[in-house]
């Protein structure tokens, strides 16, 4: 039988407030895919990804909306829903790296150097969701309790 993987341990006030911060953006940001930005998600759909545009669009909305409530509510499994929304902005990345080299505006950028500034934020985003959950800080005490429970 598996052992039970212990509580997270806790997190500080900024941290706290960091998730809870990155949970309304990513909330708010996949409102904003399924209803008055879906045009400027559409543009950063790579052309080479054999899905509709609008699909992908829609499905990484419910995604993020999903995400984004599960770091607002779900804080004793913070640390896995951190490890997931990592995950997430990694998955995207692509569609950011599209929008470069493609030279496609949206959301304000209509310029190559503001394109690629934005590319800095995506690294930034992922540091955040580690970072706020705890999840690379607990990483190796989660590690330790996997391999011991074997």
């Amino acid at each position: 039988m598996a052992r039970r993987l212990t509580r997270p341990r806790p997190t500080s006030l900024p941290r706290t407030i960091g998730r809870l911060a990155l949970g309304a953006m990513l909330a708010f940001a996949g409102t904003s895919h399924l209803t008055f930005a879906r045009d400027d998600f559409r543009a950063q759909v790579p052309e080479w990804l054999p899905f509709d545009e609008d699909a992908v669009v829609l499905a990484s909305g419910f995604v993020e909306i999903t995400l984004g409530g599960a770091l607002l509510v779900l804080g004793r499994k913070r640390v896995a829903v951190g490890w997931l929304v990592a995950a997430f902005f990694v998955a995207i990345f692509p569609g950011n790296i599209s929008q470069l080299v493609t030279h496609t505006s949206a959301f304000g950028l209509d310029t190559d150097t503001k394109r690629a500034v934005r590319l800095i934020g995506q690294p930034l985003l992922v540091l955040l969701a580690l970072w706020s959950t705890g999840a690379w800080r607990d990483r190796q005490a989660l590690r330790a309790q996997l391999t011991s429970s074997k």
